[in-house]
């Protein structure tokens, strides 16, 4: 004999599908490692900007990064989607409106906004290079939202008596956090576009005196450089400099 039961109605399950901060249904659900609770992405990562203790229980997620005690639950976030009809095209319509009022009119532009999307603060519409370092164009289509994230500190280093020191000058805001995917190759032309430099000019970006190759991710550099050598202040410091050229 068949068991009967009762129904489930999608109410039923909204104390586990919704988010304590916004009480809607959890979008990009993230989860805190420390305790577990789970909240949109977008509420959490706006809480941590003002706390780092978690808005439910209160525990100190993190002394000085709670973001990197932040992970993604791709599977919650199918479960959710399941049993909310129409939720996930809501979202995505969302998003498609959204881009398209935020679409770029211009190549600086453009530039500007993948800057963005990896985290990295708006560059304005200064004209650039177009020609290299597109390697990190790949995989943009996801706009870097599942990524870990991390902060660092973007110091001019000089007293290096190179006849640009004085194009070079430190930007306004030294502070940024940004994709842990992002390549020095990045940061170089985010360098260059913020302190408007030519595109032919060519800088050199350290870490504890050491230059790092374009290709390096900012998460490899904190994991072999920085905190390996003993650093274990947050944010992680990098220093830019014109290049030396030996020839």
């Amino acid at each position: 004999m068949a068991a009967t039961g009762r129904k489930h109605l999608v109410r039923d399950f909204n104390h586990f599908i919704t988010c304590y901060l916004c009480r809607g249904y959890l979008i990009k659900p993230t989860t805190v490692t420390e305790c577990l609770h789970t909240f949109c992405k977008s509420c959490i990562v706006q809480h941590f900007e003002e706390s780092n203790d978690c808005p439910k229980c209160g525990i100190q997620v993190h002394e000085t990064n709670p973001l990197e005690m932040l992970r993604l639950d791709n599977t919650l976030e199918e479960i959710i989607f399941k049993l909310v009809p129409g939720l996930r095209e809501k979202e995505e319509q969302q998003e498609v409106e959204f881009w398209k009022k935020n679409q770029p009119k211009a190549n600086g532009q453009a530039e500007s906004l993948r800057f963005q999307r990896l985290g990295l603060p708006d560059v304005g519409g200064d004209e650039h290079d177009e020609g290299g370092d597109d390697d990190d164009d790949a995989g943009d289509e996801d706009y870097h939202r599942s990524d870990p994230q991390i902060a660092i500190c973007l110091d001019c280093l000089r007293n290096t008596g190179q006849a640009g020191e004085s194009t070079v000058t430190d930007l306004m805001k030294r502070f940024i956090r940004c994709s842990s995917r992002v390549t020095v190759g990045t940061i170089k032309k985010f360098l260059s576009l913020k302190l408007k430099l030519p595109s032919s000019y060519e800088l050199d970006v350290l870490c504890n005196g050491e230059i790092m190759g374009r290709d390096h991710t900012l998460e490899f550099i904190y994991m072999t450089r920085w905190r390996l050598h003993g650093e274990n202040t947050y944010p992680m410091v990098l220093e830019y400099r014109p290049r030396i050229d030996f020839g």
